[in-house]
């Protein structure tokens, strides 16, 4: 903790070097009537209530979910890893996703819920969040930390149909693909070749009814995280990543956010997610799964 304090102060020192990352990014415009900055607990007040609380989103396998009342999931499993290194309790509180990124950020970290649409309080940490340089300079309210892992987007294939690998988008001309509707996927193979694939797109509510879908034999093979696809891959349906041509970000680094008031819990998370990096922690929570892990550029 010491050692960051005196790094910023020696980058405080230096002319543009501790903002030159944020360079040339517009900050969002802050909500009107928003709350105080101060928001929710640090992390002594947490270590002295004995339990940490996370955001996780609901019904989001096998990232997060709930099964016989019991919190399930890659992201639940960190969240254990956190509260063990605190020392205190985990607890969850599961969370729909809202119509972008930066809303789910400020219904759970820095504001609340709206009046009148449930407790207006925010969770300590919110889990799956992913990083992207940009969006952290512009939403200031926010800190992006605890990398944990890298997801990329695969196709999920009937090795019966395609035996010689995953198929690429040109196949989707002539063969049926399933998506989740409003997700990259869902962009990307509606806008290939100029829309040729559209009428062989199949739009699904979630990625696993997608794979099931899959599994049923209704569509040739489907497009998404590999780690859902992966996690939703039945008999004779493999994963794979194949060449996919025009799709400008195809993979992105998953971590946490806290409250930007709170930079010591968010150095305490950051830091029990590192060592659970390095002693093999978080690559046994992807195996226990049966799900491939990949490590993020820290």
């Amino acid at each position: 903790m010491r050692r960051r304090v005196v790094l910023a102060g020696v980058l405080a020192l230096l002319p543009g070097a501790g903002f030159a990352r944020c360079e040339g990014v517009v900050p969002s415009q802050p909500v009107q009537n928003r709350d105080r900055d101060f928001v929710g607990l640090g992390l002594d007040e947490i270590v002295a209530r004995g339990w940490i609380e996370f955001a996780a989103y609901e019904n989001l396998p096998p990232y997060s979910w709930e099964e016989g009342g019991e919190p399930r999931g890659i992201d639940v499993g960190l969240g254990r890893i956190v509260a063990e290194a605190l020392g205190v309790e985990p607890r969850f509180r599961f969370v729909q996703s809202g119509e972008n990124l930066e809303a789910d950020l400020r219904y759970n970290v820095w504001q609340g819920l709206p009046l009148g649409a449930g407790e207006n309080v925010v969770a300590n940490v919110m889990l799956h969040v992913p990083y992207n340089p940009d969006f952290a300079c512009r939403v200031e309210q926010v800190v992006f930390t605890g990398q944990a892992y890298v997801e990329k987007v695969a196709v999920a294939y009937r090795e019966a149909t395609y035996p010689d690998g995953p198929p690429t988008p040109p196949y989707f001309r002539f063969d049926l693909v399933g998506v989740q509707n409003d997700t990259l996927a869902d962009f990307y193979l509606a806008n290939f070749a100029g829309g040729q694939l559209n009428a062989n797109i199949r739009r699904y509510p979630t990625m696993a009814a997608a794979m099931a879908a899959l599994d049923r034999g209704e569509v040739s093979a489907a497009m998404g995280p590999r780690a859902m696809l992966e996690h939703g891959a039945g008999e004779g349906v493999a994963v794979g990543e194949p060449s996919l041509a025009g799709l400008a970000v195809g993979q992105w680094t998953v971590g946490v956010a806290v409250h930007h008031s709170h930079r010591d819990l968010g150095y305490a998370v950051d830091d029990a997610i590192a060592a659970a990096l390095a002693d093999g922690r978080v690559a046994a929570l992807f195996e226990e799964h049966g799900l491939t892990f990949a490590p993020p550029d820290r």
